[in-house]
């Protein structure tokens, strides 16, 4: 079912049917939410002119992503970017391409979502085990620091493997924000309450959304850099991206 291989200098494991390659995420403990330190980097982005609209609305929904809280995150494998149009077309051969020019490209799921999560044989993962992937060790906005993310962190075409490789984070992932990506989360905001563990929060309702910032490219001005935090999260309402999560190798 798995190879093990070097994508890129770094340890891979390819599922052999799909193709798909997955990074081994190693376990430990983070700061889950958006932090005092983050917010007042988005201030300090704000005044020195970064802002193109309005941050307030951002401010105001705060709350969703706090309070900040220690999580403990087992080891786990994720795949190193979201499913690919040609990689969905492995488990729904009749996906229509509705979002994406490319077979290469981020496969988005509105009507079909369903029939690919009842076929994957992998499992989406929790919003802990997404931020946790996202943040590779850092506190920051984003991976690369509490600079103004733009738009060259953008990816949404995997054909070309240097690029891909360039903008993997310390854990070998690429395109962290760039795709809205489903998680299995029931949208609750806020993490009042929420485990202490990587455990998805159940129940009825839409799920949890991380990213986004490469579904409303090409920007206009509305500060979707925003979505590219790690911390940013919102309630799935249309089109989602599917980066799925496995169990490590027996051995591994």
């Amino acid at each position: 079912m798995w190879t093990e291989e070097m994508v890129a200098g770094r340890p891979a494991w390819r599922h052999v049917a799909s193709g798909v390659v997955f990074r081994k995420v190693p376990g430990g403990t983070f700061r889950m939410g958006l932090s005092e330190a983050e917010l007042a980097a988005v201030r300090v982005i704000e005044r020195g002119g970064g802002v193109e609209d309005t941050v307030e609305p951002f401010f105001a929904g705060a709350g969703d992503a706090q309070p900040v809280r220690e999580v403990r995150v087992e080891s786990f494998l994720i795949a190193r970017h979201p499913l690919t149009v040609a990689q969905v077309r492995h488990w729904l051969p009749e996906y229509e391409v509705d979002y994406a020019d490319v077979e290469s490209g981020t496969a988005r799921l509105e009507d079909d979502l369903d029939d690919l999560l009842d076929a994957l044989p992998f499992r989406l993962p929790s919003e802990a085990e997404w931020e946790y992937a996202a943040r590779a060790g850092t506190t920051t906005l984003t991976f690369r620091g509490d600079g103004k993310p733009g738009e060259d962190q953008l990816l949404d075409d995997f054909g070309d493997e240097q690029r891909t490789a360039a903008t993997e984070n310390a854990f070998g992932l690429a395109a962290m924000g760039s795709a809205n990506e489903i998680c299995a989360d029931v949208w609750i905001p806020g993490f009042a309450g929420a485990p202490a563990d990587a455990r998805p929060r159940t129940g009825d309702g839409p799920r949890a959304v991380r990213g986004g910032a490469a579904d409303v490219y090409p920007w206009q001005g509305c500060d979707e850099w925003l979505l590219l935090l790690a911390a940013t999260r919102y309630e799935h309402t249309q089109f989602t991206a599917v980066r799925p999560v496995a169990p490590l190798p027996p051995g591994r």
